[in-house]
């Protein structure tokens, strides 16, 4: 059985992503930094299923933290599918953005792509099959006013992502980027109205996680084995 990992598991879309995936038949881990008891429930969801998960807990912008629980993770088998989910939001005008806030961003949504990717990377070269996707976002496509840091954090990510597809390709693995638009978890609910969602999002509508998990399955699946270095939007019509 392969296995997965899936960083911000516990979140919406995280969520959304282990379900899908265990129910493809990988044994997932769902990571959490502080919540694991989300991530245990998300866990437990999924062994309820029928399907076989487990937890792990590490900040991924604490690179020693997360290389010592990732050589833990990997003493039981290489992760050849992972998911870079973990991400957070600090907004402000760049004008009135602190060091802390802009910092604080790139360090879990970027470094903590390369402090989770890294370790895992040889492991999986050498079983000659994986999949890493990268969760960026519309604002690392288009840009969004107060998200300086958070754009810059996701669109780093395409640029890591489509190097690392070239260094990976021969060696069967995979690397892509998804880049939702508005979805529905508890923060976009609080940030975007009906309203705004009808002005800014074409389909007139907030796209679901389980929609972002599907394009995420599939991307992790052996029939997605030609597409790699590839950033692809899911926001129904946003340009």
């Amino acid at each position: 059985m392969k296995r997965a990992l899936v960083t911000g598991g516990s979140g919406g879309i995280g969520a959304a992503v282990a379900r899908r995936l265990a129910a493809a038949g990988l044994h997932v881990v769902v990571h959490a930094n502080r919540n694991r008891d989300a991530a245990e429930a998300v866990a437990a969801d999924i062994r309820a299923s029928g399907g076989s998960a487990e937890t792990i807990a590490f900040d991924v912008a604490d690179g020693e933290a997360s290389a010592q629980a990732l050589e833990q993770l990997l003493e039981a088998g290489p992760i050849q599918v992972l998911v870079n989910n973990a991400g957070i939001h600090s907004d402000a005008p760049l004008a009135g953005m602190t060091r802390e806030q802009w910092h604080k961003v790139i360090d879990v949504s970027l470094n903590g792509f390369y402090h989770v990717t890294q370790p895992l990377l040889l492991p999986m070269l050498r079983t000659r099959w994986g999949r890493i996707v990268s969760l960026s976002s519309v604002a690392g496509v288009m840009g969004n006013r107060g998200q300086a840091n958070y754009a810059a954090a996701k669109a780093g990510l395409h640029g890591a992502s489509k190097s690392l597809a070239l260094e990976c390709a021969s060696r069967g693995v995979t690397v892509n980027v998804v880049a939702p638009g508005v979805i529905t978890t508890a923060m976009a609910e609080q940030v975007f109205s009906k309203e705004q969602i009808d002005q800014i999002v074409p389909a007139r509508r907030a796209g679901t996680p389980e929609e972002v998990a599907a394009l995420i399955g599939f991307l992790a699946s052996d029939e997605a084995g030609y597409i790699t270095g590839q950033v692809i939007s899911i926001n129904g019509g946003m340009a």
